[in-house]
């Protein structure tokens, strides 16, 4: 049951804190005769005006009592006390506390409504040009028209937060735009709930079937599409899907495609007789991942002189004979100018890549080293012996804007002669695109990855294309080398996409398979991390061992998991500060993670350098908590980050984290529970890239029939993409492409 929400009304006296990119204030709040501090996501407040904010207290051991507020209503400031208290607060430009006095003398309470409705008035008092008196009115206009609104937008249970990122896309002018056209709101850059959008024009009664709503489902569809990794999507599957979503007959649908088309809204390819629907952004993104690619494929190309000779002595010099496919891997990366290298855990990738980082750097080529994550990018650091950053740190990011953008572009050229990209099976569309555009058109490209992990997270499935159009140079790394042969996580990564028994493991092995279901699946995936790992192995619970999940939901899945977990590893206890943040409870101690992009989280390196940005995907400790501004400090490996309140919702509990999470990443152990799961999570990528995230210990728990369902469905990544299209159309044959089901 919901909680009922107190009532709260009085005169903001002082503004303690403020962010005003995302609505969050602390201040305090005059009424009945006492101060209240007050918190919440509420938008734009400034001393002196009337408020009336609804909400719950809660109470801090070293702050006392708080008011966190839900809601917020205000109104301007009435009396002379409050008007010039508002003025004299600094809120609005070339007015302080001087200024507003004699504001106050001229005007009167009426100061405000002078302000708002005739500014040329304020040119009276001495100081205020005719230009000074519009950008006056101009800021109180905004101030206020924000708060209009979030109070517009309230009844439409949209919060102040997403109701101040609506202000910043359409300004002053939102509410009437909106009133228009509420499916602006479900499009780009806000991406609001289309039920919002559908409430808001069924308060103007527009019709269900409105030119606004058709061409919203369709575009709708589109990124909804995007986000489970489809590029494209034929033009009957995305007339089919946006009539069953919006329940309206088909023909309505197709005639507001051609709209779209029309209008240039929509994109549309034939590949192979099939019409398919593009959104124009990704369109461009796999158009140019082709023309760059093919351009590097057109280039001409020489391999270094006495090449094998070079080879031969880098065998000597470490004691060890590169098997064939390695050898042609090495030749081909010093060679070609685009080389994709693949093959599963054991196969020798990591010792191919060092002997070309070698042969590379002796003939003094310059050679970045970059994998899409920031684990990826240490991972590679650490195996290579050389630097190596993420993608995002590599092109570097600028959000001035408050966009995305790279630093690095195709006006600022990367200066690298050579690229080595890690873990290429995670990378999307659109931050390839964003790579290949800043470096030189000589720069030349060795993609890595393995086949048999799952794909992108974002749009695409580029290593998958590249390799099936035949038209790329690959090798394909299959041979088990023989220290890798003693380790059961790699034979049984292998059968995993073999579709070979899995072994069960004994005592001396690095793999285990456990039998359990439901809660007691549950109950042994607890005991394995808080007491039977760390007693056996010397594993840190919260350190070394990671639970990773297939799925978020049941009794195995990562939001039940991870109370347990908290509970039994992370307690609460009194002097341990905490906070609670939606349905979340942050302690001192917590492992968390990252589950979005910000490119604002300020961080500082234990050492000194600072910078900004945390990606999806990072995990990171909580290392301290600020009661008082409801903030936290996060260590992620080398790194303090910054999370002031508005910013919690950004991360979540990771004692266990979901299979897709995990990407990029390794960990010293990994537990595994697999039981009973919905027909859509049972699928071969996914057990094997869990399986191949355990670095030393991997146990799987959880029946054998969803084990063997899992292995046994090959079919489930199948991707919407051109790009293979697009590259056979830059390219002549150069072999014959695999069939759709190889990698």
């Amino acid at each position: 049951m919901e909680q009922e929400l107190e009532e709260l009304s009085g005169t903001v006296e002082d503004i303690i804190f403020e962010n005003s990119d995302t609505g969050y204030v602390v201040f305090e709040l005059s009424g009945g005769g006492s101060l209240t501090v007050v918190c919440g996501v509420l938008g734009e407040l400034h001393a002196g005006e009337s408020v009336v904010v609804r909400g719950s207290y809660e109470n801090h051991a070293t702050y006392g009592r708080q008011f966190h507020a839900r809601e917020c209503e205000t109104d301007m400031p009435k009396d002379l006390e409050a008007v010039y208290a508002f003025l004299a607060s600094g809120s609005l430009p070339y007015i302080g506390a001087s200024t507003a006095n004699k504001i106050i003398e001229k005007f009167g309470a009426k100061a405000l409504e002078v302000i708002a409705n005739e500014p040329a008035q304020l040119t009276a008092i001495r100081g205020i040009s005719a230009d000074k008196a519009d950008r006056i009115q101009q800021a109180f206009k905004r101030m206020f028209g924000m708060r209009e609104l979030i109070a517009y937008l309230a009844q439409f249970e949209i919060s102040p937060r997403r109701a101040m990122e609506v202000f910043r896309v359409f300004g002053p002018g939102a509410a009437a735009a909106i009133a228009a056209n509420p499916y602006l709101l479900c499009g780009e850059p806000l991406q609001l709930d289309f039920r919002h959008a559908d409430s808001i024009a069924q308060y103007y009664q527009m019709a269900g079937d409105c030119a606004q709503r058709l061409e919203a489902a369709l575009l709708r569809t589109l990124r909804h599409n995007a986000n489970n990794g489809h590029t494209c999507l034929p033009r009957n599957q995305l007339l089919d899907t946006a009539a069953a979503f919006l329940q309206q007959p088909r023909e309505k649908l197709a005639d507001a495609l051609d709209v779209c088309l029309e209008r240039g809204l929509l994109c549309r390819q034939n590949y192979s007789g099939t019409e398919f629907i593009y959104l124009p952004d990704l369109l461009e993104a796999e158009q140019v991942i082709a023309q760059r690619l093919a351009m590097l494929m057109k280039r001409g190309k020489s391999a270094p002189r006495a090449l094998d000779k070079n080879i031969q002595i880098l065998e000597l010099s470490q004691g060890f004979t590169y098997a064939p496919a390695q050898r042609e891997a090495i030749r081909k990366a010093m060679s070609e100018n685009c080389l994709v290298l693949t093959g599963g855990p054991g196969t020798g990738k990591t010792t191919t890549v060092k002997a070309i980082l070698q042969l590379l750097e002796n003939e003094a080529e310059r050679v970045a080293l970059c994998a899409p994550t920031g684990r990826a990018a240490k991972r590679l650091s650490e195996l290579t012996g050389r630097k190596a950053s993420t993608i995002h740190r590599l092109l570097e990011v600028d959000y001035s804007g408050g966009v995305v953008s790279f630093i690095h572009n195709d006006k600022n050229l990367l200066k690298c002669d050579v690229l080595i990209l890690d873990e290429m099976r995670m990378v999307d569309v659109k931050l390839f695109q964003s790579l290949l555009v800043a470096l030189r058109y000589s720069c030349r490209i060795i993609m890595v990855g393995d086949t048999d992990q799952l794909p992108s997270v974002g749009p695409g499935n580029i290593l998958g294309e590249v390799i099936r159009s035949g038209l790329v140079p690959t090798v394909c790394l299959n041979e088990i080398f023989r220290q890798a042969e003693r380790s059961l996580i790699v034979e049984n990564a292998h059968n995993i996409v073999s579709g070979r028994p899995l072994q069960k493991g004994g005592k001396t092995d690095d793999f285990f398979f456990l039998e359990s279901d439901g809660t007691a699946c549950q109950k042994l995936v607890c005991d394995l991390v808080t007491t039977r790992l760390p007693r056996s192995y010397g594993f840190d619970p919260v350190r070394d061992i990671q639970v990773l999940c297939p799925t978020k939901m049941g009794p195995c899945g990562t939001q039940a998991l991870n109370l347990e977990l908290q509970k039994l590893l992370n307690p609460p206890q009194r002097g341990k500060a905490e906070i609670a943040s939606a349905s979340r409870v942050f302690r001192v101690g917590d492992k968390v993670m990252q589950v979005r992009n910000n490119y604002e989280i300020v961080w500082q390196r234990i050492g000194g350098e600072q910078g900004v940005g945390a990606y999806n995907g990072d995990i990171g400790i909580v290392e301290s908590i600020n009661p008082r501004d409801r903030s936290m400090v996060v260590r992620m490996d080398d790194r303090r980050l910054v999370y002031p309140a508005e910013n919690l919702g950004e991360l979540e509990i990771a004692y266990a984290i979901t299979v897709h999470k995990s990407q990029g990443s390794e960990f010293p152990a990994v537990v595994l529970p697999a039981a009973q799961l919905p027909p859509r999570l049972c699928y071969r990528n996914l057990l094997y890239t869990g399986v191949t995230r355990a670095r030393k210990l991997c146990i799987l728990t959880g029946r054998r029939d969803t084990v063997s369902a899992m292995m046994a469905n090959v079919r489930q990544n199948l991707r919407y993409s051109g790009l293979r299209e697009l590259l056979s159309q830059e390219l002549p044959p150069r072999q014959q492409p695999l069939e759709d089901g190889e990698n």
